[in-house]
């Protein structure tokens, strides 16, 4: 099967070298054109230099699968596709949008006879090898016809892969996922650190992991990404503790309270997330001097 590819970042990269490798043929398309002609000259990618000349390389009914940031790129990009498909095409959008602009998305695409399928895509740099976990919303039947690359994609044609619901669920799951996944590396990461504060036991953290990994009820493939971290820099002296967030935990706490769903460990660990980005709290300042207001507890100065 021959699709195009926008967006060869990390993870559209490696998508389009497994497909290659799995024999698609793949047209790509990214701003850096030196990305596309490493991929053509390692796996064999199709390089164009504009989303026109991706499309003309296509034969109906075309199927374009973006891989590009979530927000207003993706927008124009899908507006640009509009002008330039045809009816019956179809566009793969696997990018951590937001469902609500995909169910809009989907609804403008359609008056036009396009389709689009919603990909939550998970797998991160270790999908090349491992394969791609989808969640797919859309049509039932245009996913379906397009069974060959999703198997080519996922770990096993029959594992990680499958139609979630209508458009905008393949989006809402991902998004829900990437929000336990929040949880989970929260949970992690405290442990760790209720491990590593008992100085008296010298505790190899980099060991206990190793532990864990095997017969453990915590075992996952996040504890096998702190072990690897862990055996590189034991203390983690060259990381700093800022903690970014790509978004769709704040998405899936929105949603938690659309929903009157309680969601307490999630929520938290976004929270904890925006802490982590403070080198000082005024939060904790004042809370500070209010302990001294009321009880006359003592403050400590800030450190120079």
């Amino acid at each position: 099967m021959k699709l195009a590819m926008l967006g060869l970042g990390r993870m559209g990269g490696n998508m389009a070298r497994r497909l290659l490798r799995a024999g698609h043929a793949v047209v790509g398309y990214n701003r850096t054109q030196a990305v596309a002609e490493e991929i053509q000259k390692e796996d064999g990618l199709i390089p164009v230099d504009s989303i026109q000349a991706a499309v003309e390389q296509l034969v109906s009914p075309r199927v374009v699968w973006l891989m590009l940031p979530a927000g207003e790129v993706t927008g124009q990009t899908l507006q640009e596709l509009q002008g330039l498909l045809s009816k019956g095409d179809i566009i793969v959008e696997g990018g951590n949008s937001n469902f609500n602009d995909t169910m809009r998305r989907a609804a403008s695409l359609a008056s036009a006879g396009i389709h689009l399928v919603d990909a939550g895509v998970s797998g991160g740099v270790w999908g090349l090898a491992e394969g791609y976990s989808l969640m797919l919303g859309g049509d039932k039947q245009v996913v379906a016809g397009l069974r060959p690359i999703f198997e080519s994609l996922a770990p096993a044609p029959d594992k990680g892969w499958g139609w979630v619901g209508p458009h905008g669920s393949g989006h809402y799951v991902k998004m829900v996922h990437n929000g336990i996944e929040y949880g989970m590396m929260q949970s992690l990461a405290e442990g760790f650190e209720i491990l590593q504060s008992r100085q008296d036991f010298d505790l190899d953290l980099h060991k206990i992991a190793r532990i864990w990994q095997h017969g453990s009820v915590v075992r996952s493939w996040l504890l096998d990404l702190a072990e690897r971290a862990l055996e590189a820099d034991p203390q983690l002296k060259d990381v700093s503790d800022w903690v970014e967030d790509s978004g769709e935990g704040r998405w899936t706490v929105f949603e938690a309270i659309n929903q009157e769903v309680p969601a307490p460990v999630i929520t938290l660990s976004l929270l904890q997330r925006l802490a982590s980005r403070q080198e000082h709290s005024f939060a904790g300042k004042l809370l500070a001097a209010l302990r001294n207001q009321f009880g006359g507890h003592a403050i400590k100065k800030p450190r120079p």
